[in-house]
């Protein structure tokens, strides 16, 4: 692994209260604030990976912070700053593995929905719209392709799952857990975000197939919180090598499934081992998603 960055896998702050510890982050709680701590562990097919991706988590939160300011004007977000030198004094100790990786945020309530906008046909909404030219509650025309760009985009929340793949489900559906008012909210501040996005992103010769969202409560206000516009939370397609009608090469983790696909591994625990050439393959591809859409190279030291 000399070739990549040290790996950070796991966290371990002696003194803090660690509240969760999921695929890729490790969440804190600090006084009234929480801490999240992006590795670089990588899951697939809901499971962990035993090694992990170098330079990804400082990625991810690297773009969450651009993208977090570039839509503040749209809905407020939970993050407070990414400056470890502006952390709370009981982080101080932690500073050298915190820096680059970490978002102090604000102690939001999760709204338990997945808010997802499409602007291209993939993924689970292909797999839904074959059996019935719709995804969800949303009729589409008849006659798409995998990867197609739709009419306009569209809406499809799902429901958070604790294990497994979350559940898509209908606005109706979605309107009954949550209500009308804030569903529809939910639905308006998603697809002004992918709006954007796709604008900028467009300029930079990028598509944003899909992005997933998510909102919180706090002091009785809807905000963003988790990630935002990530590699592990979007769908970023090349401009110059978009062709519908397959599935598209993107920055995500596909590249990494379509490897674990051609080894045929059951999908199930213990996760198989990465070659080294993979690994690499898979940090190039998300610091190249960093590059292009800040226009920076990732300070790989900060």
């Amino acid at each position: 692994m000399s070739f990549l960055s040290p790996l950070i896998l796991k966290t371990d702050f002696p003194g803090l209260k660690l509240l969760k510890r999921g695929k890729a982050r490790d969440i804190y709680e600090v006084e009234d604030k929480l801490l999240i701590v992006t590795t670089d562990r990588v899951s697939a097919f809901d499971c962990v990976l035993p090694d992990g991706i170098p330079y990804k988590g400082k990625v991810l939160t690297g773009l969450s912070e651009f993208w977090f300011n570039l839509t503040r004007d749209i809905i407020p977000n939970h993050l407070i700053t990414t400056d470890e030198d502006k952390f709370p004094r009981e982080l101080t100790p932690f500073k050298k593995i915190l820096k680059g990786r970490a978002m102090l945020v604000k102690k939001a309530e999760p709204i338990k929905i997945e808010c997802v906008a499409r602007g291209y046909l993939t993924g689970s909404a292909y797999s839904e719209y074959k059996e019935r030219d719709s995804v969800t509650d949303i009729k589409l025309p008849s006659g798409l392709r995998e990867a197609d760009c739709l009419p306009e985009p569209i809406f499809t929340p799902a429901t958070k799952a604790s294990e497994g793949h979350d559940v898509n489900i209908s606005m109706k559906k979605m309107t009954e857990l949550i209500g009308d008012k804030l569903a529809e909210k939910l639905k308006e501040k998603t697809l002004s975000i992918y709006k954007r996005a796709q604008k900028l992103l467009k300029s930079k010769e990028i598509i944003l197939s899909d992005t997933k969202l998510e909102f919180g409560i706090f002091k009785k206000e809807v905000i963003l919180i988790d990630e935002l516009l990530t590699p592990d939370s979007s769908r970023f397609w090349l401009e110059k090598n978009y062709e519908p009608g397959h599935p598209q090469i993107g920055f995500d983790k596909q590249f990494l499934r379509d490897y674990l696909e051609s080894i045929n591994w059951d999908k199930n625990p213990p996760a198989p081992t990465l070659p080294p050439s993979i690994i690499k393959k898979t940090s190039g591809r998300y610091l190249k998603a960093y590059q292009m859409i800040t226009g920076e190279k990732l300070n790989k030291n900060s």
